[in-house]
């Protein structure tokens, strides 16, 4: 049996290891392993602190108190929320961790000052960013400290704030733990965020943001900070806007942090210059490739000395309807000009809120006006229409949360608090960061006949379905939102992950119908936003070491590389009760007329596989032949043996690319040696699918593609070039393919017809 240490280095940590170490020990770790600069750091599990509560006798009392809470009565909330974070800090530290724990910090040097950041195991998500919501504590320094924060940090997953948020999101509390960073804090001269693409639209433009000291004044709105664009198509930085910098926040003596004010010969020019615009903006897109997804990333410099000091995913790029939404039909008096942070109109009544006690002022629909958001505003803000901001940048709390939100959002308008009055009707657009006077039309409230016209135009028609991956039930919307033909590939291991159990957990504990359910009710939030369109689910490909970290992953068998171990059909077909479970699930949509869910199964091998796999739904009671069945193609065995799977009955075949690469090349794409021979449009590669598409196409078999090769338009070009029937992409990426499609479907009929 193997436990969970209570601390891990950076050095040990993977992108898999969130369960442990929560979403930005993770990614701390992530980039630590492909070479980026990162500030050493070990991590206090989230295995310890449930240990913690498990063995000081409290976790039981502590979690009934959250069961039924109503988080939207907020002195019911508070009242709660100090109980249990009370129940906390009343609760000692076991001695054993807390040696441990003063151990690892010892090897860091001798008093060494650190930054200790709460990690919990349900943030920095591709769909949700908990931005803020648990504690970070700067400028610590010695054992007794140190032991605090990392305290404080636990309570603060119970914090009012924190408590609300998972009831929005749909995180049960007993689903989330906490880990704790401990890092070598950067005494940054300069520091910010940075966007690796533009966070709203997606396009191909790094946003950086920065100002003097800590990047706690950028990421709090405490100042507005200058702005660069810098554009990775051309390397240029092709935009620059350089704020009024009035404060910077330092350390403070031995513990904590100060504000104090800019010398004067600083506040009015640049904090960077464009050799540290272009090597920040290499990092930024260093990240965004080996994540596969656009990121926000917290930076630091020191002279010369580039720091990054976290990354997590953009939660809050959007396509399409989204742009028109933001036209004005006109423009009114102009009262206030920001930056626009988050597209969109809406006018309302002005709510202006100084302190906490205000927040019960903002009413549905009212205009929220603030010096600046932090994370307890949330509640607030979700009533809001639409957010102005006198400090702040696109990369402050009030930017991303209204990203997120989908609500329009102006900042650092500088004089929103005392231009405007309470009760005053104004009317924002946050795509251009403009405050008019008075309720000012949209272009969709003005002239619906003119819109409908423009918006029965705007779909692309494709021969080629272009679908969507999804990998959770909270993603279901914006994926459904991009107008996507279907869902190529629905990911049920980030289901399971997210219940922190493992199946075998749930079979030995005699709880099997509330893993069915859980399955079954996150499958069915994707399938009732595709009504009626194909939604591909692929059974659980979790390795080893995911299970492991979680609760019933004692047993789990320590292998050397778990991606070529036992995991997808493989595990399956060993782990009958854990295939039943998930056939079980299965069966009860299908029951209630869901016949557009599909079954893929991952790392499928050789045909015998297939009917293996076929023949235990049999067995369960699925009438096989009526229900649509494939395989992933992500070994090459699958691709050559591609005729046989074909004549053992498949219904379609997907590439899974990421996999395909690695095993094709025999390059481990997470290993920084050799992260640079991966190429995805090797020759064998192509070679592979090709073969594999050909074969399909003769076979009258639905050849398509989910790995990441489906996001990437010239891979998805020759995709279609070569006869793909149908590609799966990324959120993100589904209109810019949908785009490739036609024009490549275009030109393959213009180039037909002239010959």
């Amino acid at each position: 049996m193997n436990k969970m240490p209570d601390i891990l280095w950076l050095a040990e940590i993977k992108k898999e290891d969130i369960p442990s170490v929560g979403g930005k020990g993770a990614s701390l770790g992530e980039m630590t392993a492909v070479g980026l600069p990162v500030p050493p750091a070990f991590v206090v599990t989230a295995q310890a602190f449930r240990r913690y509560l498990v063995g000081a006798g409290v976790e039981e009392r502590l979690y009934s108190k959250l069961e039924g809470l109503d988080v939207d009565d907020a002195e019911l909330l508070e009242n709660t929320a100090n109980d249990v974070m009370n129940i906390i800090m009343e609760t000692e530290m076991p001695e054993a961790l807390g040696r441990e724990i003063i151990a690892a910090y010892k090897k860091m040097g001798d008093n060494e000052i650190v930054a200790v950041r709460s990690s919990a195991t349900a943030e920095d998500l591709p769909d949700a960013s908990f931005a803020g919501q648990q504690e970070t504590y700067l400028n610590i320094k010695g054992d007794e400290d140190l032991l605090e924060s990392i305290h404080k940090c636990w309570a603060s997953l119970f914090g009012g704030r924190a408590i609300y948020y998972r009831a929005k999101q749909g995180f049960d509390d007993r689903s989330v733990d906490i880990a704790v960073v401990v890092q070598k804090l950067v005494f940054s001269e300069k520091a910010g965020v940075m966007f690796s693409s533009h966070p709203v639209t997606g396009e191909t433009t790094t946003i950086i943001e920065g100002s003097w000291g800590l990047g706690e004044a950028v990421v709090s709105g405490t100042v507005s900070p200058d702005n660069y664009v810098f554009d990775q198509s051309t390397k240029r930085v092709v935009d620059r806007y350089i704020a009024n910098k009035i404060v910077e926040i330092l350390p403070d003596g031995e513990k904590g942090t100060k504000e104090v004010e800019v010398d004067k010969e600083r506040q009015d020019i640049a904090v960077l210059n464009d050799n540290e615009i272009k090597n920040l903006a290499k990092f930024a897109k260093i990240a965004e490739e080996h994540y596969e997804n656009p990121q926000d990333i917290e930076w630091g410099i020191v002279g010369d000395e580039i720091y990054i000091l976290q990354s997590r995913p953009i939660t809050t790029i959007k396509k399409g309807s989204d742009k028109e939404e933001a036209k004005m039909e006109n423009e009114g008096k102009i009262l206030l000009e920001g930056q626009g942070a988050s597209p969109g109109v809406a006018t309302g009544k002005v709510v202006i809120v100084n302190t906490i006690k205000d927040l019960g002022k903002v009413n549905d629909g009212d205009i929220m006006v603030a010096k600046m958001t932090n994370p307890d505003m949330v509640p607030a803000m979700r009533r809001a229409s639409a957010i102005i901001t006198d400090e702040g940048g696109m990369t402050c709390h009030a930017a991303i949360v209204s990203r997120e939100l989908g609500t329009p959002a102006a900042v650092g308008t500088k004089k929103a608090t005392k231009v405007l009055t309470a009760g005053q009707t104004v009317t924002v657009d946050g795509e251009k960061g403009i405050v008019y006077e008075g309720a000012v039309a949209k272009s969709s409230d003005a002239n619906p006949a003119v819109m409908q016209a423009s918006f029965a135009a705007a779909p692309i028609i494709t021969a080629t379905s272009i679908k969507v991956n999804v990998s959770l039930p909270e993603a279901a919307k914006r994926a459904a939102a991009t107008g996507a033909d279907g869902v190529g590939l629905l990911r049920i291991e980030h289901l399971i992950l997210g219940l922190g159990r493992t199946p075998n957990w749930y079979i030995r504990n005699d709880k099997e119908d509330e893993f069915i359910n859980e399955l079954y009710t996150g499958i069915k939030t994707v399938m009732d936003e595709f009504n009626g369109k194909p939604v591909w689910v692929r059974t659980l490909d979790a390795p080893t070491d995911e299970f492991r970290n979680m609760k019933g992953g004692e047993d789990e068998p320590e292998e050397h590389n778990p991606m070529l171990g036992w995991r997808g059909i493989r595990r399956d077909l060993q782990s009958f009760d854990q295939f039943r479970l998930q056939v079980e699930a299965f069966k009860k949509l299908w029951d209630e007329g869901y016949d557009n869910l599909g079954i893929m199964f991952p790392l499928v091998g050789h045909p015998d596989e297939f009917l293996q796999a076929k023949e235990m739904m049999y067995d369960l009671g699925v009438d096989v032949d009526a229900r649509t069945l494939g395989i992933m193609v992500e070994i090459p065995s699958s691709a050559i043996l591609i005729d046989d799977f074909i004549e053992a009955g498949i219904d379609f075949a997907s590439f899974g690319t990421n996999d395909l690469i690695q095993y094709t090349l025999a390059i481990d794409r997470n290993n920084q040696n050799v992260a640079d021979m991966y190429m995805p449009k090797h020759p064998a590669v192509l070679k592979i699918i090709k073969f594999a598409i050909d074969r399909c196409r003769r076979g009258g078999v639905e050849c398509s593609i989910c790995g990441q090769a489906g996001s990437d338009p010239e891979m998805v070009k020759w995709l279609i070039e070569t006869g793909i029937t149908s590609v799966s992409a990324n959120i993100d990426a589904v209109q810019k393919i949908r785009e490739t499609a036609a024009r490549t479907e275009t030109k393959i009929i213009l180039d037909a017809s002239r010959k």
